[in-house]
């Protein structure tokens, strides 16, 4: 159902209670009369801008920020238009608390919040009426279902249908941040029964309550959607965001060669990681192949990272042998070594012929590494020790403590600088705040996905490809590593600042539609300019 078609022959409240259609009191005298809706709104007519004034004034006069998410939500439900036009006037302001960290509390206290559904429940005994389920969505053309089963959320865990704050956010930051059209975006959450006792006790929680199904049985229902999805949708694009580890990395080797898909926590998370080393490296003046790398955590996030890397270096020449050899991982019985019997095959690759240690510090001395990646979620893993040694052994030591919540993060920003005499290249999951160390104002970066996935949903929009490949994540990290000038590296950063959010996303996707088109990849026509191509495709919050 188009906006036009609706417009035709949709009139008074039912276009209010449509957040696409509705204007709110921005309806014109004319619009008012012909669409019947004269004396449903105040008589006064407004302006897009003198709305947004008041919807600034209602959040100032919210006591925190998850009340200022549940009133941000209520409007994305009554009027799209003033929502976007809201958060994507400031989204340096709004990001937080429509999307990490705010999303967070959001999804723990999801069900006791909830107002209005948004997107699609899917549960596993739909299997068999997926397709029916989804043509009850109204509208047919979406271009990016964003899907997770709340299985592995920031850090909280399985969280179940809990977990429908996500997809509904993510889906939110393609338009916030890189104009994507938010009509063609699809926030799914497939209820698969949660592990978590306390949610299936809660009242109030709005999921199944059984708990998740055998991995079988788990292949059998995504594989069910994926048929589904395609069928419904035609040319979709899958985002699978915050399934359990095992499930995320099994289900995408699964269909990434068939499908049109990719998983964030995956690929968008390694893409942003590879960016802040590309800075690094920039900083350095040194060449990927000459790091020696070792990542603190060894699921999903450490081995999709290290996989990313290891595209970064075959890159510059070396063999697929070679660039194992380049990557440690730890995990919680410690370092990744051929004697090990509990491996699972995404990390037998990188098992190498070091004896088997479980202290960080032992590891670091002996292997002598030059980046240090932390996605373990042990806060404080990265000790004064930790951080001193990698500062004797590299002048300038890469220190990546990514894990999220604050609490969880391997160390703090102030920390890194302080224990490395001011020399850490650092970045963090979060954002913490400027370090003044010896008189030096030192800016941390944050390697949050939010720099990557909506340029790659940007780019995947307008070029139409039929599957997505790692190396388009990696040309994604180069292109915002280059966004990054000589000031902004001077001050430690590693990432470009988002202020100018949507000029650096479309220059991000400028660079991944190249590619593309240059490998051949996308389905319609190369156009003379593609920068200015994919600028008169971006979505502007303005009233028609």
């Amino acid at each position: 159902m188009s906006d036009s078609s609706s417009k035709s022959h949709l009139k008074g409240y039912v276009i209010l209670d449509n957040p696409r259609l509705n204007k709110g009191t921005a309806f014109t005298e004319e619009e008012r009369k012909t669409l019947g809706l004269e004396g449903l709104l105040p008589p006064t007519v407004e302006t897009l801008d003198r709305q947004v004034e008041r919807v600034l004034s209602h959040l100032d006069r919210k006591p925190n920020d998850l009340e200022r998410y549940i009133y941000l939500i209520g409007l994305s439900d009554t009027n799209e238009t003033l929502f976007y036009k809201v958060i994507m006037s400031d989204p340096v302001r709004f990001m937080p608390i429509v999307y990490d960290p705010t999303v967070a509390d959001a999804c723990l206290n999801f069900g006791h919040i909830f107002r209005r559904a948004n997107g699609i429940y899917l549960t596993k005994d739909m299997k068999d009426q997926f397709v029916e389920t989804l043509r009850n969505w109204p509208i047919k053309d979406i271009r990016f279902i964003c899907i997770s089963t709340g299985g592995r959320i920031l850090g909280l865990g399985d969280i179940g249908a809990n977990g429908m704050g996500i997809p509904i956010g993510k889906l939110q930051l393609y338009t916030a941040c890189a104009a994507v059209p938010p009509q063609h975006l699809l926030p799914i959450l497939l209820d698969i029964g949660t592990t978590n006792d306390a949610l299936r006790a809660d009242p109030l929680y709005l999921g199944t309550r059984s708990t998740p199904p055998s991995e079988e049985t788990v292949n059998n229902i995504a594989d069910a959607f994926m048929i589904a999805a395609n069928e419904v949708f035609p040319g979709v694009c899958i985002h699978f965001e915050d399934w359990k580890g095992t499930d995320a990395m099994r289900l995408l080797d699964r269909y990434r060669d068939q499908y049109l898909c990719y998983n964030d926590d995956i690929q968008g998370t390694a893409s942003i990681v590879t960016a802040g080393l590309a800075t690094a490296m920039q900083i350095k003046k040194e060449k990927f192949n000459e790091q020696r790398i070792l990542i603190l955590g060894a699921g999903s996030a450490g081995i999709g990272i290290a996989n990313m890397i290891r595209s970064a270096i075959k890159m510059e020449g070396i063999s697929e042998a070679d660039s194992y050899k380049a990557i440690h991982l730890i995990d919680i019985d410690g370092l990744i070594g051929k004697n090990r019997k509990d491996l699972n095959k995404w990390q037998k690759p990188y098992a190498h012929d070091e004896k088997i240690e479980n202290n960080l510090l032992t590891i670091i001395k002996e292997l002598k590494p030059t980046t240090l990646i932390g996605v373990s979620t042990q806060g404080g893993a990265f000790t004064k020790e930790v951080v001193k040694e990698m500062a004797s052994l590299n002048e300038r030591p890469i220190i990546f403590a990514l894990s999220n919540p604050t609490d969880h993060a391997e160390c703090t920003a102030e920390q890194a600088y302080n224990w490395s005499n001011g020399q850490a290249l650092f970045a963090a999951g979060v954002q913490f705040p400027d370090v003044n160390f010896k008189g030096k104002s030192l800016h941390p970066g944050q390697a949050n996905n939010f720099l990557i996935f909506p340029a790659v949903g940007l780019a995947v929009y307008a070029t139409k490809p039929k599957r997505i490949t790692d190396d388009l994540f990696v040309e994604a990290a180069f292109a915002l590593a280059d966004q990054v000038d000589q000031d902004a590296r001077n001050r430690g950063m590693l990432f470009p600042e988002t202020k100018n959010i949507l000029e650096m996303e479309v220059t991000t996707a400028t660079r991944i539609a190249e590619y593309m088109f240059d490998h051949h990849m996308a389905t319609v026509k190369r156009p003379a300019n593609i920068r200015s191509w994919i600028e008169s495709l971006l979505y502007n919050p303005t009233y028609s």
